[in-house]
């Protein structure tokens, strides 16, 4: 057999293509946040984790071109060689401050980030333990580690134990969660998994990437529910809410030294550009001195779940401004995500496996920019669209 012929075989993709209901790898020819242009035509954006709206902000934007004027474009090595700038540390220092935690490491992107933490931390003699909703870098990342990965039901506590009480009394064990959940926008119950983790001496890591500038003031899950102090690991990307890219682990800083030196996928990679890291920071400052932002973004998601939910939509469990519309079959959703971007929305189609069998749906996610009018007339656009596929 070939190994090309896997490749030949796949046909699912060109098959949904020929149908006209491709909803992926879509050029966007100009962004301003809150409207895209794809195919010379504008849409409404409610598909971007760009949740408080910074991409356009204009302190991040200066910042960047600052950094590119002062350091270049790259740093052209990674930070265990001369990839290392004063500004990497200096975005470290601070996000350990605003988080509450005595260190952060960054990291070039959230996926690398989870990576190396995992695989740094389980050894052969460990255990991983992980959400059977957790994003797939902390799965990767449980793949690459030497010890032994087990799941439990999502946020379903008893399943929790009942890992926790299989694993050997002596094997070192770490629970790992998503803080916000990146396809149902609900979030981790952190007040029940605390104890369990605690009853069975196991370290707790938090993938706080969608919760970061959303959730707890800004500073993510574990200080939404007051619980920063008995989180082990908090991860955060830098593509969403920080409007630029990278990722960071905060935590005790015997632990990030630890990481800082075995972790590959920091030790083997380019470090973050300085524009990414001057945007970064920029966004930080923003987040601490506009925390209107953030109540904005609290307020719309609440219209909008309340908004979508009187049309007689399902949004399964979101607790959040990410939040999903549960269509079920998979033309069906193709159908409504195609109608939707002929009118002018922007949302983005999601097919098993990200969700299980008979639950595709459209992910929804605002940003603190949106207008009320945008929203308005997305709500209309869900209305009439829908009575037209006939999903509501």
């Amino acid at each position: 057999m070939d190994l090309f012929d896997k490749c030949h075989a796949y046909t699912r993709a060109k098959e949904v293509q020929a149908l006209g209901f491709y909803p992926y790898f879509i050029p966007l020819e100009h962004t301003e946040g809150t409207e895209v242009v794809a195919d010379g035509k504008r849409l409404i954006m409610i598909g971007s984790n760009n949740y408080l709206g910074l991409t356009t902000h204009p302190k991040v934007r200066s910042a960047a071109i600052e950094a590119v004027q002062q350091y270049g474009t790259s740093c052209t090595g990674s930070r265990f060689l001369n990839g290392t700038l004063e500004l990497h540390r200096e975005l470290e220092r601070k996000l350990a401050a605003f988080i509450g935690k005595e260190a952060t490491l960054v990291f070039s992107t959230g996926f690398q980030t989870n990576l190396g933490t995992i695989a740094a931390l389980v050894s052969r003699a460990d255990i991983v333990i992980t959400d059977k909703e957790d994003h797939a870098s902390i799965i990767d990342g449980c793949r690459l580690a030497f010890g032994q990965m087990k799941r439990f039901r999502h946020n379903d506590m008893t399943s929790l134990e009942r890992s926790l009480q299989g694993c050997d009394a002596k094997a070192g064990k770490l629970v790992v969660v998503d803080g916000v959940f990146s396809m149902g926008g609900d979030i981790a119950p952190l007040a029940e998994i605390i104890p369990l983790c605690k009853k069975h001496n196991a370290r707790l890591m938090v993938d706080d990437a969608h919760s970061v500038g959303v959730l707890g003031g800004g500073r993510g899950t574990p200080d939404h529910f007051g619980l920063t102090d008995n989180v082990d690991l908090i991860m955060g990307t830098f593509s969403k809410s920080f409007a630029s890219l990278g990722g960071f682990i905060a935590g005790d800083e015997a632990v990030l030294h630890y990481i800082q030196h075995t972790a590959r996928s920091f030790i083997f990679s380019a470090s973050m550009a300085p524009p990414s890291v001057a945007a970064a920071l920029a966004a930080l400052e923003v987040m601490q001195e506009e925390p209107e932002r953030i109540e904005r973004l609290q307020a719309i998601a609440k219209k909008m779940r309340r908004g979508f939910q009187a049309l007689g939509y399902d949004t399964g469990a979101s607790e959040t401004p990410i939040i999903p519309i549960v269509i079920g079959e998979d033309m069906a959703m193709l159908q409504m995500w195609k109608a939707l971007f002929d009118a002018g929305i922007y949302a983005n189609a999601i097919l098993p496996p990200a969700v299980p069998p008979g639950k595709a749906l459209l992910r929804t996610s605002f940003m603190a920019t949106h207008t009320d009018e945008q929203l308005d007339q997305v709500l209309a656009t869900f209305e009439k669209v829908g009575r037209k596929i006939g999903v509501i």
